[in-house]
């Protein structure tokens, strides 16, 4: 029988976490997904070091109107991928707020820091050293950059988080 685990994806509107999602469990890239209401769910089956996993993952609605709902929703999960736009620095000015809402009633779980659409490197308006000072503030594991389009990093986000999730049982 898999083992369980509740993973969550947090970060503003727009960033990229249900086009990541239909990237990882679908194998498909959409580029015209709708605004995630509240909250979505995707389940993912994958395989750790002879162990099956099932991921059960929640996808978290960005918008400010759902976020005082979105602490009690992340209620045990073991892990979080906290999503951010390169081409969008405002993405990043919630970051705090997203920590308390994965980590306000988990806390020390593992989370992930996702710098999205890679792709557009045209665009890209993040500056890389500025963002790699968040996982050092808010303790994060892992910074990875990732592009949903042309899935680059998408399935080793996953395992890493996993296996981090798996080493804190």
């Amino acid at each position: 029988m898999a083992k369980l685990l509740k993973v969550i994806t947090a970060g503003d509107g727009g960033v990229g976490k249900t086009t990541l999602l239909y990237r990882y469990v679908e194998g498909r890239f959409l580029a015209d997904t709708k605004m995630t209401l509240g909250v979505e769910f995707f389940i993912k089956e994958l395989d750790i070091k002879g162990e099956s996993i099932s991921l059960q993952i929640w996808d978290f609605g960005g918008q400010d109107h759902f976020r005082p709902l979105l602490e009690n929703y992340a209620i045990g999960a073991r892990g979080a991928l906290l999503l951010f736009d390169l081409t969008r620095p405002s993405s990043l000015e919630s970051i705090a707020q997203w920590v308390k809402i994965c980590r306000g009633k988990n806390p020390g779980i593992p989370i992930i820091f996702l710098g999205t659409k890679l792709d557009l490197t045209e665009s890209v308006t993040v500056d890389d050293k500025f963002a790699r000072g968040f996982p050092k503030e808010y303790d994060f594991f892992k910074y990875i950059k990732i592009s949903s389009k042309t899935g680059q990093n998408i399935d080793l986000a996953f395992k890493l988080l996993a296996k981090e999730i798996i080493k804190k049982l």
